[in-house]
């Protein structure tokens, strides 16, 4: 609404009758101290006005009542932390107060609305009632709404009020801008264009701060309600820095902790977070200074169930760092002290706009750090940047000038030779050396080096001849600081090999003209695209070499290839041929066995005899050997029967070129043991039809996979060997192991009994070894004993001896007829003596 500007005199009794203040107010008086105060009026200054008219202000009522003194601009130019506390608010402080403003002396700028903050701060005005007067001939110059402040300071303050005399103001407007802190915190504005109409106006005000309004009973207020969440945090904090908060207790791990200014709606939110699980929280405070609030937030209804006051106050940070750095270099930037880990210290030109980031770091938790200088030369400035704002705390200037790098080069060098380059004056040592096309676009890259620490290296030329130029480009911006010219030449390069090749084999290939040590040559079909590559070897320092024909005859071409582009310097053609190979082998073989072979017509050391199923495809491999510089040798025949090749195989591209049919057929191998051993002892085992010396015999669990090993012994040029038997009781199976391919050729059947088990002990049984199943057999024994109670019983070979299947009692002579399971396996027939508890005699029979 527009504000409306009072004479003094008609302001008088208005101020008596709406604004009475309380005898125990304390009482700040805010002096305008900045530099517009040498304005003149009447060809007087105004500071000279307001000094001979400022005991208007303080009447009798100073005697009584504390009051204080605060000014601000009064000591330094362009700043807005230029305020003072002159005289601390006390009794009897008239001349103190009229002897400082005496002493001022107009400088600076005009921090109104931080002095007015201040001052309310200074009363304690959230604790007591407190009148602050401020005397003012200008506006806010330091980007701060008074206005705002203002009814922050009604909202929290206890019986707050601010009067303002506005002294030579320009307009109404301006008026308008300092009448609001009067009309938010329900003083009065006074304007005065003289010195006539200022002297009113200080006397006018101090009569209104002076009167006492009549005692009067207030009306009780009721209990304010108890928050439902206590919140605590500190009394203040600097801007931007980070704080703990604790909280009890927590309504909802959904809920908020947030900072705003004091007096703001519920639903503004500043700096958050969410509660959790938590009990307390760090949480940045803004980088303004001022009066805040911390406050816990339903997540549910946004009600405020909590809150505690905060003052934010300034930050105060100071950067040290070089005057001058050339472009793209790194140089050193310290701070202190350190606000928030995530702020920024950054260089960006002269005045950028307030949140420019150029080159930047974090502060973490150090104090200095390194930058790098733009690439442009020009005024810049180093930035100490708040992360809670992006607000900048404070600035130095610094110079960035463009260094003198020089380039030397030879005027001229070969396609993709290696030439060298010096350079002088390195700006950074991630820098680059670069070659490119004459007039190539600035951030161009072809064949670089980085500078490092070096001042000189080696750079390879491009593939293609022509002008180019080399540079010294800045990392910084990809800026070219230096460069010269180098013409790319032909070199002059041949290749010669032999006219015709085996396929396969290897053959001689010499070359001249080297032009880099990491060059190619290779073979390829003839008219293979530019860039194809088949065997090839690198040239290095020599001038001839090996290389491998390739496996399919054929028309081809030697190719000298240089290395940077693979483009071909030189050609020969060469005529791949299919080679004369034999070889032979028995027409029949056994399983496992050795096979003796012979071939001719080797090709290369590296081929391959290799034995393969009949009608394997080409590439597939079975046993094989290399033939090196042989013409005989043996190769391992598969374990398994059937028809098979052996091949003559090619390295180069594994292609067969020579082959012959074989057979492997099953040996004829006998393995025997005896049927039974005690634990531990020595199992004499005999074999006959050795395969192969490599060989095992072998003893196992019963139904153990083939692939499996227990007790064994190598066959070497033996027919028999003592194998321990296991210290587990039961049955196993005694194996002969084909080596290759771990086939058993044959098996027997051996039990282990106990240690101290009689195996026949004065008894003996006979019966078959096999049977069918549900088959009768006939059991004869023969026995020493006369115990009244003995059985022949049928039982499987795991079953405990004193249980069993079937049994029949001895009653006369043998034999006894035993029907045995309609179940295939392995059983056992025993002798028992049941009344002394004893084993006569076992023997094992397999059902099938």
């Amino acid at each position: 609404m527009p504000m409306k500007l009072v004479k003094p005199a008609a302001v008088l009794a208005s101020m008596l009758a709406t604004t009475p203040a309380l005898a125990d107010d304390n009482v700040m008086v805010v002096f305008d101290g900045s530099n517009s105060m040498w304005g003149q009026i009447d060809g007087t200054a105004k500071i000279e006005i307001a000094r001979g008219v400022i005991d208007n202000l303080l009447g009798d009522w100073v005697e009584t009542r504390s009051v204080g003194l605060m000014a601000y601009g009064h000591r330094r130019r362009g700043d807005c932390t230029d305020i003072e506390l002159l005289v601390e608010p006390g009794q009897q402080s008239r001349q103190s107060i009229l002897t400082q403003i005496n002493a001022i002396t107009p400088t600076g700028k005009t921090p109104l609305t931080d002095a007015v903050e201040q001052a309310a701060r200074a009363l304690s005005y959230t604790d007591q009632p407190a009148t602050v007067v401020l005397i003012s001939d200008g506006l806010e110059s330091c980007e701060r709404d008074p206005c705002a402040l203002a009814e922050a300071l009604e909202k929290g303050g206890v019986g707050f009020t601010a009067h303002v005399v506005g002294f030579g103001l320009a307009s109404d407007a301006d008026a308008s801008s300092l009448a609001c802190i009067a009309e938010n915190t329900g003083g009065q504005y006074i304007s005065a264009t003289n010195a006539e109409e200022l002297g009113a106006a200080l006397s006018t005000v101090g009569t209104a701060v002076a009167e006492v309004a009549p005692p009067t009973e207030p009306e009780p207020e009721p209990e304010p309600a108890a928050p439902q969440v206590v919140v605590d945090g500190p009394d203040t904090a600097v801007g931007g820095s980070e704080i703990k908060v604790t909280w009890a207790p927590t309504v909802s791990d959904k809920d908020y902790l947030n900072i705003v200014p004091t007096g703001s709606d519920p639903d503004l939110f500043g700096s958050y977070k969410r509660i959790g699980k938590a009990t307390d929280l760090m949480l940045t405070v803004p980088g303004t200074e001022g009066l805040y609030e911390i406050r816990y937030l339903s997540n549910q209804t946004k009600e405020v169930l909590g809150h505690d006051t905060i003052e934010v106050t300034r930050p105060e940070v100071t950067l040290t760092a070089t005057d001058t750095v050339e472009t793209g270099a790194t140089f050193k930037v310290s701070w202190g002290p350190t606000i928030n880990k995530r702020d920024y210290v950054a260089i960006v030109p002269v005045g950028a706009d307030p949140g420019t980031f150029g080159n930047y770091q974090k502060v973490n938790d150090k104090s200095d750090a390194k930058l790098r200088a733009p690439a442009d030369p020009g005024l810049y400035e180093l930035r100490y940047i708040l992360n809670v704002d992006k607000s900048t705390v404070a600035t130095h200037p610094i110079e960035v000038t463009a260094p003198q790098v020089t380039l030397q080069a030879p005027a001229s060098a070969l396609t993709g030779a290696e030439f060298k380059v010096g350079w002088s004056g390195t700006v950074n040592p991630q820098d680059y050396i670069n070659i490119v096309p004459m007039g190539a676009d600035e951030g161009v890259f072809g064949n670089y080096i980085t500078v490092r620490d070096h001042s000189e290296g080696v750079l390879r030329a491009p593939s293609d001849t022509g002008m180019y130029e080399l540079r010294y480009v800045l990392r910084e911006g990809t800026k070219t600081l230096a460069s010269t010219p180098i013409e790319i030449t032909a070199p002059e390069v041949t290749v010669s090999g032999p006219a015709t090749v085996s396929t396969g084999a290897e053959f001689d290939v010499s070359w001249t003209g080297t032009v880099n040590r990491h060059d190619y040559v290779a073979i390829v079909p003839a008219g293979s695209d530019e860039g194809e590559f088949g065997n090839y070897l690198t040239v290095r320092d020599k001038g001839t070499g090996t290389l491998p024909a390739p496996a399919h005859p054929g028309l081809y071409e030697l190719r000298y290839i240089l290395r940077e582009g693979s483009k071909t310097l030189a050609t020969a053609p060469i005529e791949v041929t299919t080679p004369e190979v034999t070889i032979n082998a028995p027409d029949t073989a056994i399983a496992g066995s050795a096979i003796k072979l012979s071939w001719t017509g080797t090709v290369s050391r590296h081929d391959y005899i290799n034995i393969v199923p009949m009608g394997t495809d080409e590439g597939g491999f079975g046993n094989y050997i290399t033939v090196r510089d042989h013409s005989e040798g043996e190769v391992q025949a598969p374990a398994q029967t059937g028809l098979y090749e052996i091949r003559y195989v090619l390295r180069e591209g594994s292609k067969t070129i020579a082959s012959t049919q074989i057979e492997i057929t099953d040996p004829e191998v006998t393995i025997s043991a005896p049927a039974e051993i005690r634990a531990g002892d020595k199992l004499r085992v005999t074999w006959t039809g050795t395969v192969s010396p490599h060989d095992y015999v072998n003893l196992v669990p019963m139904g153990s996979e083939d692939d499996q090993f227990g007790t064994y012994a190598t066959v070497r040029t033996n027919s028999e060997h003592d194998l321990t038997a296991p210290a587990e009781t039961g049955l196993y199976e005694l194996r002969y192991v084909l080596r290759e391919g771990t086939r058993v050729l044959a098996r027997q059947t051996v039990e282990v009994l106990a240690a101290d088990a009689a195996l026949d002990t004065g008894a003996s049984l006979d019966a078959p070894d096999t049977a069918a199943a549900g088959a009768t057999i006939s059991v004869s024994w023969t026995t020493d004993s006369e115990s009244a109670d003995q059985r022949i019983t049928l039982a499987q070979g795991s079953q405990a001896i004193f249980t069993w299947i079937s049994a029949q009692k001895i009653t006369g002579p043998p034999p006894v007829s035993i029907t045995l399971p309609d179940d295939a396996g392995v059983y056992e027939l025993r002798l028992l003596d049941l009344t002394n508890k004893a084993v006569l005699s076992r023997r094992v029979i397999k059902v099938e």
